[in-house]
């Protein structure tokens, strides 16, 4: 995609020849295809002037023309517009020509009469090059501070963490491309949000259709994402349109596909591949016009080691790769998860949203939450349910149980590690402030238990059940 191209459109190339006749079956060929919008010219002095007027991802241009040739334009439109891709076309088949094109900064060379496969293969060849140096640009700003473009974009993933901040800029660099995406993760990090983010994100006009894969057997796989004619097998009453259809002009999100069956790997490895298939029944040729995406849980390496998952369909499939990191490597996301997702509890059983003591909120925070997100969402809203005081403590998550840390990870020296007091006051602290920081940086470091943040204080058990006392005054008063 270059910088002008606008989400969900197609690129636009263009065409350069004095031959109208062979200007006409290469419209022909790339709009049967629909994998782009073809845009000729005969007219080679009118070059410049469409470049600097509409947005273009390639130029194809002949490199014997009468007036200005080719080999005329080549340097200029290197010069003007550096990022686009230029393809020289010839019939003289001439080692040295190609030479000269290349040195000139034009992309490739192919000669007359030109194979229609090997026209599609260089025109998704450069528009991979042309949508990689736009993403790299994005990203390059990024890098330099910039801010994600449009953050209601990600409205339905709370998130403070710098991972996953950079996870939503990368979203939008690969958003506009109409390549397939693959999601990895843990189980319960949110895949499908982001499926949906990336959708949103991508202005494709179309429905976001998910299914999940798990489970069903090859006809039933086929069945469900290329659809049948009547009659095509026993039960078949009436024609369906499948989730391929469905998904026309959107993008369609296949979950768990690591749990797909060799036999479906093949028809979904077609489906990317020649982007048609056919109904169940059916000798009709249909084109895809969805963009895919998948997720998985899986480790793809064993997979294919071990011969259960195609390596031809995962670099198919595997163009762009979001990897989502565990909840348990981006802490400061749950304390705000659990606050928001205890308020949803609260307004579904139409009750006031109880408040969470400080020791649970360290407890919470250090716990490592094997299922992610999908288990904190089940355990908060699970206690929120059951809870009668009005405040949340342990006792509402019995299962919550923190792992025992080293000792010399709780006692490493300030600036090294975990022990670090992260705290910047606008004036000087006074003995109180000083001590409260202390106390929750003892209670973050043992995971809320008070008689190991007692030992690391050098204090007795009942001060810092003191201390955690007033604390919680303070929440209530400010509460």
């Amino acid at each position: 995609m270059t910088d002008l191209q606008r989400p969900g459109q197609l690129p636009a190339v263009l065409f350069v020849d004095d031959d109208a006749d062979f200007l006409n079956e290469i419209r022909f060929v790339l709009l049967s295809n629909k994998l782009c919008n073809v845009v000729t010219l005969t007219d080679s002095s009118k070059v410049l002037s469409e470049l600097e007027s509409a947005p273009y991802s390639i130029v194809f241009m002949d490199w014997i023309m009468p007036g200005l040739s080719g080999a005329d334009l080549l340097p200029v439109i290197t010069q003007r517009f550096p990022s686009l891709p230029v393809i020289i076309m010839t019939g003289v088949n001439d080692v040295d020509t190609a030479v000269t094109c290349m040195k000139q900064g034009a992309l490739d060379y192919v000669t007359k009469p030109l194979d229609s496969s090997r026209l599609l293969s260089c025109i998704n060849s450069a528009l991979r090059i042309t949508e990689l140096s736009a993403q790299n640009r994005l990203l390059q700003n990024y890098l330099m501070g910039e801010p994600v473009v449009c953050p209601g974009t990600f409205s339905e993933i709370l998130s403070r963490s710098e991972k996953m901040q950079a996870i939503f800029k990368l979203i939008e660099t690969i958003a506009p491309s109409r390549y397939p995406v693959i999601i990895t993760g843990e189980t319960g990090v949110g895949k499908e949000l982001i499926a949906r983010a990336v959708h949103k994100a991508s202005g494709l006009t179309g429905s976001f259709v998910p299914l999940n894969v798990a489970g069903l057997s090859a006809h039933m796989f086929e069945d469900t994402l290329f659809g049948h004619n009547k009659g095509a097998f026993t039960g078949a009453n009436e024609r369906r349109d499948g989730l391929v259809k469905k998904a026309q002009g959107g993008t369609l999100f296949l979950d768990e596909i690591g749990d797909l069956s060799l036999e479906s790997q093949i028809k979904l490895l077609r489906l990317l591949q020649e982007n048609e298939y056919y109904r169940l029944g059916s000798d009709v040729l249909l084109k895809n016009e969805a963009r895919i995406i998948v997720a998985s849980n899986g480790d793809f390496s064993k997979m294919m080691e071990q011969g259960s998952f195609r390596e031809d369909l995962y670099h198919r499939l595997c163009y762009h790769r979001l990897h989502i990191p565990p909840l348990r490597e981006r802490r400061e996301d749950i304390l705000p998860l659990v606050t928001h997702y205890v308020e949803a509890a609260a307004r579904n059983i139409g009750k006031h949203p109880p408040r969470i003591s400080s020791e649970l909120r360290f407890i919470l925070e250090a716990y490592d939450y094997p299922g992610n997100v999908r288990e904190l969402i089940n355990k908060v809203s699970s206690a929120v349910v059951a809870n009668q005081t009005g405040i949340l403590t342990q006792n509402d998550f019995p299962e919550v149980i923190v792992k025992e840390r080293a000792v010399n990870d709780l006692t490493q020296k300030p600036g090294n590690g975990q022990f670090n007091l992260h705290v910047v006051f606008p004036t000087f602290p006074s003995m109180e402030e000083v001590e409260m920081v202390m106390l929750e940086e003892a209670l973050k470091a043992t995971g809320g238990k008070k008689s190991a943040a007692a030992d690391l204080l050098g204090v007795c058990r009942q001060t810092v059940q003191k201390k955690l006392a007033e604390m919680e005054r303070r929440h209530q008063a400010r509460a």
